[in-house]
């Protein structure tokens, strides 16, 4: 199961198989409550959509594993930490269970079980790495405190060149500017338009694409991604394994909306990489995290989960008698 901010999705499939027999989409997100995500609300969804996806294949088959991947599972995924377990165990007998971060499984959907690391860029920006050893995480602290090189990042400084060509200042950009006012109407009443609002990352992220359409002649907006890329190359440089003796490279994966605007982006991004990460090897993201989600469950049915446990980034309750505290199951329930 994949949890996100456009809803909730679901994906079956058989141990053994990489692609899923099976998937369903829940269009109403998850709420969110005083004790953090509402394990109530995400049962509600889940519970009849696993048994859908199971009477689809003929209603024979059971759950041996589960991977639930949310948004906000490693700050707010108290109470379904608490209340999954027994929950599934319950309603459709699973015992080999994990908790993930969004994250995790954005990693193992794009790198595998491979050490590497992936970021995750849309309007926030995250990179998580790890040796197998242990995670590594950098930014995803929100767009007031980081997510430096997103979408929201990169769409404020554009926004920010603009009305500094308004005012006549330093560092101002006529071309973002015009963009602007094409956008969202005269520059001074941007700010009225702008603060009221609850969902100002994702305003400010829509302007990021107009960045990249000026990029090619406006020298401010190209500075404006090549500076994005340098925060983006040192969240991954931070999080990327470092090399061993053999100076053995490992991927990143770059995964999200915020790597479709291509060259403007991606250009000044190789570069950055190649002197902040110089082990590192930039690949797009094989799969999204929903594929992850299911590949952590394929590892756990099977007793191969590589990605190493952690309290919150990737948890491994003891949710019954065949699963051992480590992740792994035991020679019976094998």
């Amino acid at each position: 199961m994949d949890s996100g901010g456009s809803g909730l999705r679901v994906a079956l499939g058989a141990v053994g198989s990489d692609a899923p027999l099976a998937t369903a989409a829940c269009a109403e997100p998850v709420r969110t409550g005083p004790r953090g995500i509402d394990a109530a609300h995400l049962l509600e969804q889940l519970l009849p959509t696993a048994t859908e996806l199971l009477a689809r294949q003929g209603g024979g088959g059971r759950i041996v594993a589960a991977a639930i991947g949310a948004a906000g599972m490693a700050t707010l995924g108290d109470q379904l930490r608490s209340e999954l377990p027994a929950a599934l165990a319950d309603a459709l007998g699973v015992r080999r269970l994990a908790l993930a971060a969004d994250a995790v499984t954005a990693y193992a959907g794009a790198v595998g079980q491979r050490p590497g690391a992936v970021v995750a860029g849309g309007t926030g920006l995250i990179a998580l790495g790890t040796d197998l050893t242990r995670w590594r995480r950098a930014d995803g602290w929100g767009h007031l405190l980081g997510d430096s090189g997103g979408g929201a990042w990169i769409g404020r400084a554009g926004l920010d060149a603009a009305m500094r060509a308004h005012d006549g200042r330093r560092g101002g950009s006529p071309a973002l500017l015009a963009r602007l006012e094409a956008v969202f109407g005269p520059a001074p009443e941007l700010p009225g338009l702008l603060y009221p609002r609850t969902d100002r990352p994702a305003v400010l992220a829509s302007f990021a694409p107009e960045v990249a359409a000026c990029a090619a002649h406006d020298p401010v907006a190209e500075g404006i991604l090549r500076d994005a890329a340098g925060h983006i190359a040192a969240a991954a440089a931070a999080v990327c394994p470092k090399a061993g003796a053999d100076d053995e490279e490992y991927e990143v994966a770059l995964t999200g909306g915020l790597f479709r605007m291509g060259d403007p982006l991606l250009v000044p991004l190789r570069e950055e990489l190649a002197r902040q990460a110089p082990q590192a090897r930039a690949v797009p993201g094989s799969g999204d995290p929903l594929i992850g989600s299911l590949r952590i469950a394929q590892a756990l049915a099977t007793g191969g989960l590589l990605l190493p446990h952690h309290p919150t980034l990737l948890c491994i309750p003891l949710s019954g008698p065949d699963q051992r505290p480590d992740g792994g199951v035991t020679e019976q329930g094998s």
